[in-house]
């Protein structure tokens, strides 16, 4: 049975080599002192020169691990599929899809945000039982980002406890990763029953309960809020910055007719209006509690540049007085917003903007920008903004297309701070995005379309509707994923082609000769455990499979016992970024390292191991003495 898994060509001197790669590999990745790109590259190139100069011969003269099989890895369909499911959800990032889904969340977890996420992830985990847990993740990541901005949470927090809560909600059911279904294929291949739809859905969910718990209480704590810190020094939304903005009120606005509560507008959430100007009237605070918004009415606000632009996108019938002007012209809302960038400008000591208004200046005529708020530090302004004569200092929220935005570097009279530009939210897209979004997830779910045709379609879809751009698509794709992923399935290839990975195994299970039943199980999950995140996930499951059969067959046990085992440990793919297709996913959005999968996934592995170790051998009455 053993013998059947160990290559029957390479030497040792090839195995060892290969082992002492991935030795090497998890070193230098976990220490980062050297990027992980370079490392993968560093990875593979050793392989094809290695193999290139002592080839793996299949017999009849062919390379087994040549460089077709080595470079395999950027053709490999799960990688492809995670890059076009990337600009599909960037799409969604980009029109703003995601935040009344978002809205929801909060608005059913109130103000608490621990009941926020709770909410998100069991939703998550409960859903990856039943649907292919790779379009769960997809659609909630750009949900968790909203989530996290609107708790004021750091999104690298939240985007690894999203993966596991998938990966362990897809321990349940023989449908929740494709992993349950290789065991049971295996097992038919082996001439043994196929698992049951819900043979192991009680010892799943006592580990995904238990891993849960871990996800929800201890894994945040374990991550570096990157993201958050990363917004400190770079991202504008970071800022608590306010801005001076001048808005009008138009005939289809969402404020119309709304009076003040406790000063307060409701529809105007985490903006502060500073005046209203109705004809030739101006209103200050505190207002009347009969006063009712009317279509016309200017509002002067102080709000961050965020809530602004939540504000704007939220109720398109709020414009800028410029901006409504500017739609005139151009006859075309969604055209005139296209590719629109959000920036923020400083005025410098000697500009000629210094002592006039913006009207007085004609930015928007003169620049091809419309000005949507000035930010003063020296004190709060109750004027309207196009009456604010500019200061050195002063800091403008512009709007306008990207070519425009970047020719304002070379303007003297302005500086553009590099770090603030952003893409502006397209909510006239938001529908068009969700239906291409919504499409892709129900063609792969419902088994229609491969997962990774249905994405390619949903990819090129976004991209041919409008929703995002080739230049955004392709800023959505990150190249430490692409050269991870390949690396990995080089190194994945060599070990189980050179017998490395089947020789640990053997050798670690011989060991275990004599011992009760209940503990070779608990060991032979955890290797299983530890091998999964080495390899990726399905790997394990078809070269343990047979191997956790044998040693059942030995012991004189149920062989769909060990079969399970195999099953669960193979789902532990917490420790690594390449271990499962759901790690993948976030690893960009949550900014993450290496490292940062190994720190919070390792006491994961190490409590399941624990709890499988403590109630499988109770729950199938495994016999405590040796066999």
């Amino acid at each position: 049975m053993l013998d059947s898994v160990v290559a029957n060509s390479a030497t040792p001197l090839q195995m060892w080599v290969v082992l002492a790669l991935v030795v090497g590999s998890l070193v230098f990745y976990g220490w980062e002192r050297i990027s992980l790109e370079l490392t993968s590259m560093t990875i593979i190139a050793i392989l094809l020169v290695f193999f290139h100069l002592m080839p793996l011969d299949d017999g009849a003269g062919n390379n087994l691990l040549g460089a077709d099989t080595l470079m395999s890895g950027f053709a490999n369909p799960a990688l492809l599929t995670v890059l076009a499911l990337l600009v599909v959800g960037q799409g969604m990032v980009l029109t703003g899809g995601v935040s009344y889904v978002a809205g929801l969340v909060t608005e059913h977890g109130g103000k608490n945000p621990g009941v926020a996420i709770l909410i998100g992830l069991l939703a998550v985990m409960l859903l990856s039982a039943f649907l292919n847990n790779t379009p769960v993740v997809v659609i909630f990541i750009p949900i968790i980002q909203a989530l996290s901005e609107r708790i004021q949470r750091s999104p690298s927090a939240l985007m690894i406890p999203l993966s596991y809560a998938a990966i362990l909600g897809g321990m349940t059911t023989l449908i929740g990763s494709s992993t349950n279904l290789l065991v049971s294929s295996s097992l038919i291949e082996l001439g043994m029953p196929a698992l049951e739809f819900f043979e192991f859905t009680v010892i799943g969910t006592v580990l995904a309960l238990s891993g849960f718990a871990y996800v929800m209480l201890v894994a945040p704590h374990l991550l570096p809020a990157m993201a958050s810190m990363r917004s400190k020094l770079a991202a504008p939304d970071g800022s608590g910055k306010q801005f001076i903005a001048q808005i009008t009120v138009g005939p289809a606005s969402l404020m119309i007719g709304s009076k003040p509560v406790a000063g307060f507008f409701k529809n105007l959430p985490n903006v502060t209006i500073q005046m209203i100007v109705r004809r030739e009237h101006a209103d200050l605070p505190p207002f009347d509690e009969n006063m009712e918004i009317r279509p016309g009415d200017v509002l002067v606000v102080a709000a961050t540049r965020k809530a602004l632009t939540e504000a704007l996108q939220k109720d398109l019938g709020l414009l800028h007085a410029e901006a409504a002007a500017v739609y005139e012209e151009g006859g075309d809302e969604g055209a005139n917003r296209a590719s629109q960038l959000l920036a923020e400008v400083m005025v410098p000591p000697g500009s000629r903007l210094i002592g006039f208004n913006l009207e007085q200046i004609g930015f928007r005529y003169q620049y091809k920008c419309l000005v949507l708020g000035i930010q003063r530090r020296s004190r709060m302004i109750r004027t309207q903004m196009t009456e604010i004569r500019l200061e050195a200092g002063d800091v403008l929220l512009v709007q306008g297309r990207a070519d425009d935005v970047e020719a304002l570097r070379v303007i003297r009279d302005v500086v553009l701070l590099e770090w603030s530009t952003r893409a502006l939210p397209r909510p006239f897209h938001a529908r068009r995005a969700a239906f291409i979004f919504l499409g892709v997830i129900a063609v792969a779910a419902t088994g229609i379309l491969p997962i990774m045709v249905s994405s390619f379609i949903g990819a090129g879809l976004m991209i041919a509707s409008g929703a995002l751009n080739l230049r955004q698509a392709s800023r959505s794709i990150d190249r430490k994923i692409v050269l991870l992923v390949a690396a990995a399935l080089a190194l994945g290839n060599a070990l189980q082609l050179t017998g490395g990975a089947s020789f640990v195994a053997t050798q670690m299970l011989d060991a275990l000769s004599g011992a009760p039943a209940p503990v070779i199980l608990s060991l032979f999950f955890l290797v299983v455990a530890v091998f999964t995140n080495v390899l990726s996930n399905n790997a394990c499951a078809v070269l343990f499979t047979p191997i956790g059969i044998g040693m059942a067959q030995k012991l004189g046990v149920d062989p769909h016992i060990f079969a399970i085992a195999v099953l669960m440990a193979a789902n532990c793919s917490f420790a690594s970024p390449v271990g499962y297709q759901t790690n993948l996913l976030v690893m960009g959005p949550g900014h993450y390292r290496f490292v940062d999968f190994l720190r919070a996934g390792t006491p994961l592995i190490i409590l399941l191991w624990i709890v499988f170790s403590l109630f499988a051998p109770w729950y199938y009455d495994l016999p405590m003495s040796a066999g």
